[in-house]
């Protein structure tokens, strides 16, 4: 009776995953266990077939418990949402007491409830057990013949082993081809363009000095508003500092040639770019500042890797899924700790990385609706995002000031009113500056009474004097020129600010008649 019941459980085997479309998801021989699941409406349904028996009810609900421990555990493994267990013992041995309860569906309650139907086919309830199964299951298993004689059933159970064993070997060298698709060339090249770039930065003035990062084509806002959107891509390739560098080009020596192994050269390249873009696009609406580096192109290789474990669950949980979690996790934690790191580029890369992935989905694969839908997403949203980016930072205050400073070397200086009349209706910290810039212009106009208004509301909003001395030399200026005795106060405060100004110094004696020194 115990080698029909093995021979019950690998004919069973066999028909689901030859006729069923069931995947074997583990076998265990020693034990003569079987598990096997089918992806169907976002349900995993996992049949899990054993030949333990059981002569006492409780001994078969500790082995129930077992079994939903285990799904429990391989849960992020498995396809769907919602997971369904039919838990199917073949054996001689029935419990002596009753475990007729045990019949009825049990429900592990958590978020996404874990349901499972026992069945236990063993003497006179083989039938009638089967036919359960079979109703739940919605298949019906070809009939087992009584007529074989023992060597018959020994060999039929070791070809069902060997088939069996055969589609586990086939299923894994498929799981493993899907690693192996690319060789990273693609990957060591842009590392190489990165260092190049990164030690010429160096070379030619400091990966860290500003100017030297605007020449070689950092992603500045306000050039970019002035139709320099190149930036968006250049910015990619440049680093800010050697730690910065180091600690990309790592990420991209070990993210990269898995990402590029997995999708090919081709596919990989796009990702990386159409993530690098959205996540300086990400940067160019919400960050002001000066930047540059790979980041939006890195974290796009995470939403390319997270896009892969929506459609291989379990190989992604089973390989590199942990750990991609476990990283994103701890830079969403430092992106909200550390206020150096562009949080939205990082952002923003990852969801143009998760559906540039959709896009070019799998290599020998298509998805025309998911990848022309990915496609729409993609474009509309860049046009929308940068749309609204160029809107921001046109009426923001660092466009503005970049424009003033354009405008004061062409000497343009009705342009310069207008640029910071715009820039103080939201001057945030600037505005101090703003009227000194507006007044500057106003006295190359000759406009004296508007520049001496705009000179004064500029002091009253510095905390103190260092920080914009030049505004009490000019206030002295005109003070002196219309004959206003404050020309001395402003002059004193200019020279406390800055003694070391030799104009300054010079008005000083002019408008005091105090010698320096003397």
């Amino acid at each position: 009776m115990e080698q029909k019941a093995s021979y019950m459980m690998y004919t069973y085997a066999n028909q689901l995953a030859e006729q069923h479309g069931y995947d074997i998801i583990y076998i265990n021989n020693n034990v003569e266990e079987i598990w096997l699941e089918k992806y169907l409406n976002k349900t995993s349904s996992i049949i899990r077939i054993s030949t333990t028996g059981f002569d006492w009810k409780n001994h078969l609900k500790k082995d129930i418990g077992i079994v939903f421990q285990k799904t429990r555990a391989m849960k992020k493994m498995l396809r769907g949402k919602d997971i369904e267990i039919h838990n199917v013992y073949i054996s001689p041995h029935t419990p002596i007491d009753s475990w007729e309860m045990l019949k009825k569906t049990l429900i592990v309650q958590e978020k996404n409830p874990i349901k499972m139907n026992i069945y236990y086919l063993s003497g006179n309830e083989i039938v009638s057990e089967r036919n359960r199964l079979e109703k739940n299951i919605s298949i019906s298993f070809n009939e087992i013949s009584d007529e074989k004689d023992i060597d018959q059933i020994e060999n039929e159970i070791q070809q069902y082993k060997l088939d069996l064993f055969h589609k586990v070997q086939e299923k894994q060298k498929n799981e493993e081809s899907i690693f192996t698709y690319g060789k990273p060339f693609i990957t060591y090249l842009l590392i190489a363009i990165n260092t190049l770039l990164f030690l010429l930065l160096e070379f030619k003035g400091g990966s860290e000095n500003t100017s030297t990062l605007i020449e070689f084509g950092a992603k500045l806002n306000p050039l970019i508003v002035d139709g320099e959107w190149w930036r968006l891509i250049t910015s990619m390739f440049l680093h800010i500092g050697i730690l910065h560098f180091v600690s990309n080009m790592l990420f991209l020596y070990y993210f990269g040639s898995l990402a590029e192994r997995i999708y090919g050269s081709f596919r990989f390249l796009v990702v990386y770019f159409l993530a690098g873009i959205g996540g300086s696009i990400a940067s160019f609406v919400f960050v002001a500042n000066i930047s540059a580096g790979a980041s939006g192109a890195l974290y796009g290789l995470l939403g390319a890797f997270i896009y892969f474990g929506i459609f291989h669950k379990r190989i992604f949980f089973q390989t590199i899924g942990s750990n991609i979690l476990v990283l994103l996790g701890i830079n969403i934690i430092l992106g909200f700790t550390l206020p150096q790191l562009d949080v939205s580029a990082h952002f923003g890369g990852l969801i143009a990385g998760f559906i540039a992935a959709g896009i070019i989905h799998f290599p020998k694969k298509r998805n025309f609706p998911v990848q022309l839908a990915a496609l729409i997403i993609y474009v509309v949203a860049i046009l929308a995002v940068f749309s609204y980016g160029m809107q921001q930072n046109e009426n923001s205050v660092s466009y503005q000031l970049m424009k003033i400073e354009n405008y004061i070397q062409e000497e343009q200086f009705e342009e310069v009113i207008e640029s910071a009349t715009k820039g103080l209706q939201n001057p945030g910290d600037f505005e101090a500056i703003l009227f000194f810039q507006r007044a500057y212009a106003y006295i190359h106009l000759n406009e004296m009474e508007p520049a001496i208004e705009d000179l004064e509301k500029s002091i009253e909003k510095l905390d103190k004097p260092e920080d914009l001395p030049e505004a009490y030399y000019n206030l002295a200026i005109l003070y002196a020129e219309v004959g206003d005795e404050k020309a001395i106060e402003m002059i004193e405060k200019a020279y406390q600010a800055n003694p070391s100004d030799e104009r300054i110094e010079e008005l000083y004696e002019t408008i005091t008649g105090k010698k320096i020194g003397g």
